[in-house]
């Protein structure tokens, strides 16, 4: 009979699962950080500076990340105007309070919903009595499916 490893010793507890090794993302994630939302923001195009784009989501409330601040990202940093940020080509990661970014989500979502209204009241405006808006074909549809092949 051969020698049999002791039950004790064969728990699921004692045995390591090894990590798979899974290809390197373009675009790291950074370390969440409570009430903070991370986004990558273009700062050029084709190797030319995109000043506006970048001063518009500053004005958003987005900041630069600073590179020291999150050594996990293992990130080379270019010297110039954006040395100590976590740049990568032409985006610069930064971030902004959780808060402000649920707000300006909000107001979007106000926005679309009264533009929303505006077609519908304009569409439905002339109502044909053979066929009463809200019914048949004429009825509006608000539901999204997304489907994945599997």
């Amino acid at each position: 009979m051969a020698d049999r490893i002791p039950r004790s010793m064969d728990l699921r507890e004692n045995k390591e699962r090894v990590k798979a090794w899974a290809p390197p993302s373009i675009l790291p994630d950074p370390e969440p950080q409570d009430g903070y939302t991370f986004r990558w923001v273009r700062i050029g195009m084709a190797g030319k500076a995109d000043n506006p784009n970048a001063s518009a989501q500053f004005r958003q409330g987005y900041e630069p990340v600073r590179a020291e601040d999150h050594p996990e990202l293992h990130v080379m940093s270019d010297k110039g105007s954006t040395e100590g940020s976590v740049v990568i080509g032409d985006l610069m990661l930064c971030k902004a309070p959780t808060e402000i970014i649920n707000q300006r989500a909000a107001h979007f979502e106000r926005v679309t919903r009264s533009q929303i209204e505006g077609v519908d009241n304009s569409m439905f405006r002339e109502n044909d009595p053979r066929a009463p808006a809200g019914t048949g074909f004429l009825k509006p549809e608000r539901s999204t499916r997304v489907m994945r092949n599997r």
